[in-house]
């Protein structure tokens, strides 16, 4: 009953600033009472009767009361405004227990039912401040609740189901790395948050099977992150990634841990946060983060950590870690105990990010040496949208260069790696390329109008 009363009050006062009355507000929803007795006075529930005796669907009636309202007021309102949607917790929240951001994730990801989605994706947005890591009492709480779920009981899981996950999580790894994160990303979070999730609520043959299931989909999160974060969605990459750290606490995997801050750190410089960015870094090869990852993950937690250093100045130690990077790439060999999510990382990964370092350190003909070198090495079909973008970011280089004429012939080449890609930042790049060229158009040089309309045409049909 209070409950009730409250959603009156809402709903009262939103009529009374729209100044409309019960009768055109059931008019405007298409509903048939308005001559069904004095039922709809204020003192029923309005609610109850407009659902009883509408024309519309009970399920849609918060969506469209709150349409109604948001036209008459010039406004947003939600059904959480009105108490008619269940409020939804910031899901990036430390504290929040794994497997219910899980069940979370699902309803607003994929079965948008009971949750204002509106609401849920204000809350989402991507927040700086969620960029704070939690303490280290944190982590050993954590790797305690993971140890207390394998006695929880449910279906039993084996080695057999973490394989299969493993299995998947491979096939969706190298989708996104040659078509983007635009192609299965919905196959992805429906895969984590139904049979993956369900497997994290069972009975484990063994505490070590356990860990392997909750790091498997550890990275599992990882990569619906990452494939969010390359469509430019990057609140909901935001809260991926932080479900990731969150099962890789569980799972007392610091190596898969450090892999996702890393990612994070890569976010933060993309959106222009190099601070936070550098934090998130650090705490990447922090401990075990480092020391128990094999040397081509080393190599890539400290290629970011270079990164970091150089887009908040800090120039000499950025090229010491640059170096160090290079030692434990130099220290991979076949045969290594290596996991599968290092897959991308080789020569041209590493160039690239090199480069990228080198860039913002100012040392341009540096970084163009590097974008080269990481074209030249790299196995483009597997790896189509890296290459793009690549391609994208040497342009970008040669045109701060004032060599336009040779960014054209880049571009060119980029333009057709990103062919078949659908990826936010491809769509990026594109876009770069028209606005650095836009002042050249209308003078008929051929490469420059060539290159801006091929872009433009990529991002209409990406659109």
């Amino acid at each position: 009953m209070a409950k009730e009363v409250r959603v009156n009050e809402r709903l009262q006062q939103a009529i009374r600033e729209s100044r409309m009355t019960y009768d055109r507000l059931a008019l405007e929803l298409g509903i048939v009472a308005g001559r069904h007795g004095d039922d709809a006075r204020p003192g029923k529930s309005l609610i109850s009767h407009w659902v009883r005796y509408s024309v519309v669907p009970s399920g849609d009636m918060p969506s469209y009361l709150a349409a109604v309202l948001s036209r008459r007021l010039g406004r947003t309102v939600t059904p959480a405004d009105l108490g008619l949607a269940e409020e939804v917790s910031d899901l990036r929240d430390w504290s929040l227990d794994t497997l219910s951001v899980l069940a979370d994730l699902r309803r607003i990801d994929v079965d948008d039912v009971e949750v204002d989605r509106s609401t849920a994706l204000q809350l989402m947005a991507y927040s700086v401040g969620a960029l704070a890591l939690p303490t280290e009492s944190w982590w050993e709480s954590m790797a305690r609740t993971g140890e207390a779920r394998g006695r929880a009981g449910g279906r039993r899981v084996g080695e057999a189901d973490v394989e299969a996950v493993r299995d998947m999580t491979g096939l969706f790894s190298q989708v996104d790395q040659r078509r983007g994160g635009g192609h299965a990303r919905t196959a992805v979070v429906q895969y984590f948050t139904s049979d993956v999730a369900r497997f994290l609520k069972g009975t484990f043959a063994s505490e070590g099977t356990r860990r392997q299931m909750f790091s498997a989909a550890a990275e599992l999160a990882y990569v619906a992150g990452w494939m969010a974060f390359d469509s430019a969605d990057h609140a909901a990459a935001q809260t991926y990634f932080g479900q990731a750290v969150r099962l890789a606490a569980e799972a007392d995997d610091p190596a898969m841990a450090g892999h996702v801050l890393r990612a994070m750190a890569h976010q933060a410089l993309d959106l222009g946060h190099p601070k936070q960015a550098l934090d998130l870094a650090a705490a990447s090869i922090s401990g075990d983060r480092y020391a128990l990852a094999c040397p081509r993950e080393r190599a890539l937690l400290g290629v970011i950590h270079a990164r970091g250093l150089a887009a908040t100045g800090r120039h000499t130690a950025a090229t010491g870690a640059l170096l160090q990077a290079q030692r434990d790439l130099a220290a991979a060999a076949p045969g290594d105990d290596e996991p599968a999510r290092v897959f991308f990382f080789g020569e041209a990964s590493l160039a690239h990010e090199t480069a990228s370092a080198l860039r913002d350190i100012g040392d341009l003909p540096g970084a163009v040496k590097e974008f080269r070198h990481s074209v030249e090495t790299r196995k483009a079909t597997s790896f189509a949208r890296t290459h793009a973008v690549t391609l994208g970011y040497l342009g970008a280089v040669h045109v701060r260069l004032k060599n336009i004429e040779e960014a054209c012939a880049v571009w060119s080449d980029a333009l057709d790696a990103m062919e078949p890609v659908r990826s936010g930042r491809t769509r990026q790049t594109a876009t770069h390329m028209r606005t650095v060229l836009s002042p050249f158009r209308q003078r008929g040089i051929r490469s420059i109008d060539r290159v801006d309309s091929r872009a433009a045409a990529y991002l209409e049909a990406t659109a």
